[in-house]
């Protein structure tokens, strides 16, 4: 079961979200809140598994509410549930902690497997908002041409192949090693670059030139 909170201020919004996820087999919505300051003094009690974040709220902003989140409970995956597309919005979604970022227009379907995919281990993202982030990286960056070694070889590998939306079993197999390996490598590459999800440690890389 996917415990999963929705922060949204509007009410038709958030209950057609708490209606789509309790009516689905494996979803449990855990908690429903207008904003962040609620959510923030419930979060710790109910230890979602998944967080739906509007960025646009009255009050604290999802950006900042994500911050927060992550620091008190590190393992909670946040995606960042939108009408906005801008691309500074969604960097800084993305490296305060987010693991995916889905707009509001999104198919239930789409919605529901997302939330698996980022519980599993994934970075959903619509692909406009993937392909915007990118380009903000690399424009940001392109006057800068030295390499940091940070990383070894293999976990250079597998952070490319992260990069390029392939899973962990996926990884495996491209590379010959296990899956454990595979989770161990990126457990490295978190710590080496102070981040605690793929998304995170993808626009890291990309800043740095490493990929």
């Amino acid at each position: 079961m996917i415990n999963v909170i929705i922060v949204e201020d509007k009410d038709f919004i958030r209950e057609g979200l708490e209606l789509l996820l309790n009516s689905n087999e494996g979803f449990n919505c855990i908690g429903a809140f207008p904003s962040c300051e609620e959510m923030l003094a419930n979060v710790e009690e109910l230890i979602p598994d998944i967080i739906l974040m509007d960025l646009g709220l009255p009050g604290m902003s999802g950006i900042e509410g994500t911050k927060k989140v992550k620091k008190i409970l590190p393992s909670t995956n946040v995606i960042v549930f939108t009408i906005h597309e801008e691309s500074d919005k969604v960097f800084e979604a993305l490296i305060s902690g987010a693991s995916g970022y889905l707009i509001k227009t999104t198919p239930h379907e789409e919605i529901l497997l997302s939330i698996k995919d980022a519980y599993d281990g994934g970075s959903p993202m619509n692909s406009n908002i993937a392909k915007k982030m990118v380009e903000l990286l690399r424009a940001i960056n392109e006057d800068k041409k030295e390499k940091e070694e940070l990383l070894s070889e293999r976990e250079n590998e597998v952070l490319t192949a992260l990069a390029q939306g392939k899973g962990y079993k996926q990884i495996a197999e491209t590379l010959f090693i296990s899956s454990h390996t595979v989770r161990y490598h990126i457990r490295n590459i978190y710590e080496k670059f102070n981040v605690n999800t793929q998304t995170a440690a993808i626009a890291i890389a990309i800043k740095k030139g490493l990929i």
